[in-house]
């Protein structure tokens, strides 16, 4: 048989002992206990990055709120503290201490040490009437996703349970001890203090206090009556010491930024807080809470805006659901259809043709939607998405009454609520006309642009980068140093159209916004499909300078409006091109900030000492260029480059010269592909969304029509800018 060759006929190796096991009973694993939780930490809280790190303090405040909601606590502290420790203290029932039947230990060990123990079944019986908890998981995940952690339960006595302060420490999901009976007290209620596992968490433990401060809020918003204190003791207190017997951090006394969040106007609140950068298109805030069929309580809130975007916030047992669920399905459902009835009642709906779409009811509008329910299906752990189907008729009947009685009572309101839909519907029929026009035209010519985009030779998206440049000077000189196989470059000719507050109609007469629409290839608005996008990697490479800065905030907010989903993915990126190029003889420099270059060269050396060196070369001064050394950030500053005014004049030095880049078009095509377009070499910086809602409000303020609030943004804010004058 020749080499290289298997006979068809020949009998097969025995595949038992070509593995590397056999597959028995004794390759089945059993987890114990907290196990599963610290070998799948991602099933359990979504991911070991910042959210899921985040997402700790949420699971351990849940129970503190779930209290709140059903009338037993009214006060929540939630302390972060030295040593990457949180404190979350509720003046609540405090967790049961007795002994459980089940278990033969403490109820409060057996919520914490193990899997789908709690109060939160539903049921007679049931310790809640409605929770955000349903799989008795939360308390004993953080538990096990921690180095330490400490229970302290405040008992007064008037339970039944003996007064007394009860404690419990544990390690990654374990008890240290037996639960401990260590002073008597007169508060009640429960003090959960942790401290993340860094070897869960490997990008790092550290807590956001503006992510904190803007969920609490959010949270004080939603349960009447609840106030919430929040308070950062992470530098001000160098050690917290013995805090067995504490109750309120805030009670020490410790100086310490901190926010006290109390409304009494709920929902309503909320909504005149979203809207405060917009202008209502109504006087009046519509509102309703009742109790319906299968659930606890049905809660919205609305007001329209004259905006072109919508914000809808979708809330279940007080638990933010981002990717929306049953009770969103109902809220659209039947405001669409109440719209549309009172526009037809009032003879504004002359035929088929203007009836409103849920597109066109959606535009400008602010609106909450809150439900609570004793039996509750979230979508996984993370409870990103509602599942409960009786929350989608439940809702649907409830609004849509109440929404429908607020139109008649409210004649004016109504009135211009409608014409608002009314706008939004026409600008939709012409947007519908542009953007027909504008993809027939890229179909017509092969979805390319004409003498501008200088497209990459590959068809794979998830190995083609599209680079965006600021004018055809860079434009050149990227297409002249690019790889052409994965590399596509597309100039843009100065500044793009606002669009925070243009439609889309208007938006796609720019020849700009055209361009990237077609290059993208993924079309615009409700024809927007992302598997059809052309590049996994947009790369936004503008000048250094102030108008570069502008031109990308422009793109950004095109992206942001308009093509979300490129955000939410990770397909935007930021280049990072160098401010100084440094030539030493032979060798070359590349800094990327002010402080690198001064760091490296020292305060003493600038531009001007470096160009008046005009010393010859040193034969002995014959330095190679490690290029990926030096484009090293690191490497950089290891660099030592002599000032020639400190020098020995008897002693040669290569020349030195400083090079200010202020655009790309100043940089050959060599230098932009070595610094700014090389996969190996190059700093790229991913455009992320972390909060939706504050990244909303910031291009209100930043690129909308409130110029009081940009002015009063800029004037806080003058001294933190880094300005390139």
């Amino acid at each position: 048989m020749p080499k290289g060759t298997t006979a068809k006929n020949e009998p097969k190796k025995d595949a038992k002992k070509a593995s590397s096991g056999a597959y028995d009973a004794s390759a089945i694993q059993v987890l114990e206990g907290l196990e599963p939780v610290r070998k799948r930490p991602g099933m359990y809280i979504g991911t070991t990055g910042p959210d899921g790190l985040h997402h700790l303090i949420t699971e351990i405040f849940d129970n503190s709120r779930d209290e709140a909601m059903n009338g037993y606590a009214n006060d929540i502290e939630i302390a972060l503290l030295p040593g990457n420790r949180v404190r979350v203290v509720d003046n609540g029932r405090g967790i049961p201490v007795d002994i459980h039947k089940q278990t033969k230990v403490s109820a409060l060990e057996t919520i914490m040490t193990t899997l789908h123990a709690g109060g939160k079944f539903g049921g007679e019986g049931s310790g809640y009437g409605a929770s955000g908890g349903l799989h008795g998981v939360g308390a004993s995940v953080v538990n096990a996703l921690s180095t330490y952690m400490k229970v302290i339960v405040h008992k007064d006595g008037k339970d039944g349970v003996k007064s007394g302060i009860y404690l419990q420490e544990y390690a990654r999901g374990k008890a240290k001890a037996k639960v401990k009976n260590i002073a008597s007290t007169k508060n009640n209620g429960t003090i959960v203090t942790f401290e993340p596992d860094a070897e869960i968490f490997k990008e790092g433990v550290k807590f956001e206090w503006n992510r904190l401060v803007t969920h609490m809020r959010q949270q004080a918003y939603l349960v009447k009556g609840l106030r919430i204190f929040v308070i950062d003791a992470r530098e001000q207190m160098a050690t917290f010491g013995q805090d067995d017997e504490l109750f309120y951090l805030r009670d020490t006394g410790v100086e310490a930024p901190s926010y006290t969040f109390f409304f009494e106007g709920g929902l309503v609140s909320l909504i005149k807080f979203s809207n405060q950068l917009l202008k209502p298109v109504h006087k009046n805030i519509f509102y309703v809470e009742k109790k319906a069929e299968g659930l606890e309580d049905v809660e919205v809130a609305l007001q329209y805006a004259d905006d072109v975007s919508a914000r809808i916030l979708p809330f279940a047992n007080n638990i933010y659901n981002p990717e929306g669920g049953t009770h969103l399905t109902g809220f659209k459902t039947a405001l669409t259809r109440t719209l549309n009835a009172y526009a037809k009642a009032n003879n504004i709906a002359k035929n088929g043709e203007d009836t409103f779409t849920g597109d066109d009811a959606l535009e400008g509008l602010t609106a909450v939607i809150s439900v609570k329910l004793r039996e509750i299906q979230f979508e996984g752990q993370t409870k990103a998405k509602l599942g409960s189907m009786e929350a989608q008729s439940a809702v649907n009947e409830v609004f849509g009454t109440a929404f429908a009685a607020f139109l008649e009572e409210n004649p004016d309101d109504a009135r211009s609520i409608v014409n608002k839909v009314i706008l939004a519907m026409k600008a939709r029929k012409a947007a519908k006309a542009a953007k027909d026009s504008v993809l027939r035209k890229g179909a017509l010519e092969g979805m390319t642009l004409p003498g501008k985009l200088a497209d990459c030779q590959s068809s794979d998206p998830a190995e083609s980068e599209l680079f965006i440049v600021e004018g055809d000077s860079a434009g050149g000189t990227a297409k002249t140093g690019r790889d052409r196989r994965i590399q596509a470059i597309l100039p843009l000719r100065g500044k793009i159209l606002n669009i925070e507050r243009a439609r889309l109609d208007r938006m796609l007469s720019s020849e700009q916004i055209k361009n990237l629409v077609l290059a993208f290839g993924t079309a615009i608005g409700d024809t927007f499909d992302i598997s059809n996008l052309r590049y996994h990697k947009i790369i936004l490479a503008t000048d250094a300078d102030v108008d570069g800065a502008h031109i990308r905030t422009l793109i950004l907010t095109l992206l942001y409006r308009y093509f979300r989903p490129l955000l939410d993915n990770g397909h935007v990126y930021i280049a990072q091109p160098p401010l100084y190029k440094v030539k030493r003889g032979k060798e070359l420099l590349y800094f990327y900030s002010e402080e690198e270059k001064t760091k490296a060269l020292g305060k003493d050396f600038d531009e001007a000492s470096a160009m008046a060196s005009d010393t010859e070369e040193s034969a002995a001064g014959d330095l190679e260029t490690d290029k990926e050394r030096l484009l090293d950030a690191a490497g950089a500053t290891d660099v030592e480059v002599p000032n020639p005014k400190t020098q020995d004049s008897n002693q040669k030095q290569p020349k030195v010269s400083i090079q200010r880049y202020k655009g790309l078009g100043e940089m050959n095509a060599e230098e932009l592909w070595e610094t700014t377009m090389d996969p190996e070499r190059r700093i790229l910086k991913q455009v992320n969304i972390e909060d939706a809602q504050e990244a909303d409000k910031v291009f209100d303020m930043l690129m909308g029509d409130d110029v009081p609030s940009r002015k009063s943004f800029i004037q806080s804010n003058a001294k933190m800018a880094n300005l390139d004058i």
